[in-house]
């Protein structure tokens, strides 16, 4: 993955296109701007490996991905969709492989800086957790027998 450089500004404003950080005021966007590296991955890389250790989190911006798990697709990610974050908050392995489609422009946020991310950003630890629930909603919707296993739409992952 290549690093790329562009503007504080302009993160923002890549910032503000995510659904997770929406609800953010200009002053949480400018410290989330802060602390995300700015990274571009080839299609076909992998950006989480299941079973590893999780060292970073993930945001897309541009770009298309897929997760599976133990082979099996899981969810079709695209810009706003974000993963990776369950490793950081238990200190656990990845739970599914993440690879790139196409090209992509990704925000990243290493462990260190996921901690002052949560703290400093109230928002975006709320919608992390509504998001959380909702996967586990509808893992557990799976489970009874609501949902097709095949493939979930999920936004992200």
């Amino acid at each position: 993955m290549a690093a790329f450089r562009v503007h504080k500004d302009q993160r923002i404003a890549m910032l503000r296109g995510v659904s997770l950080f929406s609800s953010c005021s200009h002053a949480e966007l400018s410290r989330v701007a802060s602390l995300v590296t700015l990274h571009e991955a080839e299609r076909g890389s992998v950006l989480a490996e299941q079973g590893t250790l999780g060292l970073e989190f993930f945001i897309i911006v541009e770009g298309s991905a897929k997760a599976t798990r133990n082979g099996i697709r899981l969810a079709d990610l695209g810009p706003g969709s974000f993963f990776g974050e369950l490793a950081l908050l238990d200190g656990g392995d990845r739970t599914a492989t993440v690879v790139a489609e196409t090209d992509m422009r990704l925000l990243l946020v290493s462990r260190r800086e996921f901690s002052s991310l949560l703290s400093s950003a109230p928002t975006v630890a709320y919608k992390m957790l509504a998001e959380l629930g909702a996967r586990l909603r509808k893992a557990d919707n799976m489970f009874d027998g609501e949902s097709s296993p095949a493939l979930f739409a999920f936004q992200s992952l």
